[in-house]
């Protein structure tokens, strides 16, 4: 197993596909230039868009989508590993999915993962957030093999479900990633602790790369696209929330050696929770 360069592009995508096909052309082309074998986009390269139903006039399926078509495109040309961190797709009945795409470097489609975890929140700012109401949630957790490397595939919110990663941990995956759109409130908050958790409890790589900046639609999403090691270090960072990329080598045998350490994988036991309280102690003793 050898090192791999890996890429987080960062972008700022608005309501219009062909403009963020563009900007991910330009960052991908950049960070291919720089050594970069794989290449990931954040969540909703290819729309940043609130109105669903302006959204879901806007989407395809799959095989019509023009920013699966660039990414695919993107792949073969630059001989690259890309990794379409999420767009939206259609996937009928009046639904979307909010869908990664992993293409070799030949621009074969290789796998896809959908989000399992909807963001369904309302936040301290006023801000809420029912992404259930637009999109179909994922059913199953999905590693898959790249350049020698297993990555484990998660999508923004799903960085908060630690079970989700420890799954992939366990099927062998040295990188992990959560391509995001985060908030500003909740990034400020949680993005960069969330990113070095998640890669400490797994002995893993973590790889982001984030929406940042104020949208067209008029969200305000938090940027920080990281690279994280499996002892919790941050690799590489983007400063602050302007659209880029950030570069960092990594060795996939860290992860082994990481787990060596601190075999808390296999020291893991099954359990299960059981509530006490003071008036069931005094039943029982009556």
């Amino acid at each position: 197993m050898t090192s791999l360069v890996v890429a987080a592009i960062q972008m700022r995508s608005g309501t219009d596909p062909k403009a963020n096909i563009a900007t991910m052309d330009e960052l991908a082309r950049d960070a291919a230039s720089r050594g970069a074998r794989y290449i990931q986009t954040p969540e909703m390269t290819g729309c940043l868009m609130r109105d669903k139903a302006a959204l879901m006039a806007s989407i395809r399926t799959d095989g019509e989508d023009p920013v699966v078509a660039a990414a695919a495109s993107l792949a073969s040309e630059l001989g690259v590993w890309f990794h379409l961190g999420s767009t939206a797709i259609d996937a009928g009945e009046g639904m979307a999915a909010n869908r990664a795409f992993i293409f070799s470097p030949d621009g074969a489609l290789v796998t896809t993962y959908d989000k399992i975890h909807m963001f369904d929140v309302d936040l301290d700012n006023g801000e809420s957030w029912r992404e259930s109401a637009t999109y179909r949630p994922g059913e199953r957790a999905v590693t898959v093999d790249i350049a020698d490397t297993r990555f484990g595939l998660g999508i923004c919110y799903d960085i908060r479900f630690p079970q989700l990663f420890r799954s992939h941990a366990l099927a062998g995956a040295q990188v992990l990633t959560a391509p995001a759109a985060f908030t500003r409130q909740t990034g400020e908050a949680h993005w960069h602790v969330l990113q070095r958790a998640r890669a400490i409890e797994n002995g893993a790589f973590v790889v982001s790369a984030a929406q940042g900046g104020k949208h067209e639609d008029g969200r305000e999403t938090y940027g920080h696209s990281l690279v994280v090691d499996p002892w919790g270090e941050v690799l590489a960072e983007a400063d602050g929330d302007e659209p880029g990329i950030v570069v960092a080598e990594i060795d996939p045998a860290e992860s082994a050696r990481a787990r060596a350490k601190i075999p808390n994988l296999k020291n893991a036991r099954d359990f299960r929770a059981e509530t006490v309280s003071a008036a069931d102690k005094a039943r029982a003793a009556s």
